[in-house]
């Protein structure tokens, strides 16, 4: 957990909690949506399960969620930035990953004309969409974890 953690004032805590509950609703809703159509015709359990799995597979791979992240919560990047704020990550490694991210539609390669010529990355619309999905999951873990708590 990072420290010291983030003391924010009552009322913006409650306003996430809210958030929270909200999203856990609205989870609640689409679940149920979706569970009414699993037992018509080849959809059942496992055909859901195996769908769950294939959409989320890109966020299962090793440094997807720390770059996404970083993406998120700072806005563009050019590479070395998001080399030095992603510890332990090789450069190969974090080329590997944005070119997958790109290929996957999350991540834009944004080339600007120079001289020199300057790289960024940036979230598309899909990527912004996923860390807003996101959200609210990573709000309640911060606030399980006590990195977030209320003043």
């Amino acid at each position: 957990m990072p420290t010291p953690a983030m003391n924010i004032p009552s009322e913006d805590f409650q306003a996430l909690e809210e958030g929270i509950e909200a999203t856990i609703a609205s989870g609640t809703a689409i679940r149920n949506r979706l569970a009414t159509h699993s037992n018509q015709g080849p959809y059942n359990a496992q055909w859901e399960v195996e769908a769950a799995v294939e959409a989320l597979h890109v966020f299962a791979s090793r440094w997807t969620i720390e770059i996404l992240a970083t993406l998120y919560i700072t806005g563009p990047r050019r590479f070395n930035e998001m080399k030095n704020m992603l510890t332990g990550i090789s450069s190969r490694t974090l080329s590997d990953k944005l070119r997958y991210l790109t290929e996957e539609g999350l991540v834009m390669r944004m080339v600007t004309d120079g001289p020199p010529v300057k790289v960024s990355y940036e979230l598309s619309p899909h990527g912004q969409t996923c860390g807003r999905l996101l959200s609210p999951l990573v709000a309640h873990l911060k606030i399980v974890a006590g990195s977030v708590t209320s003043a």
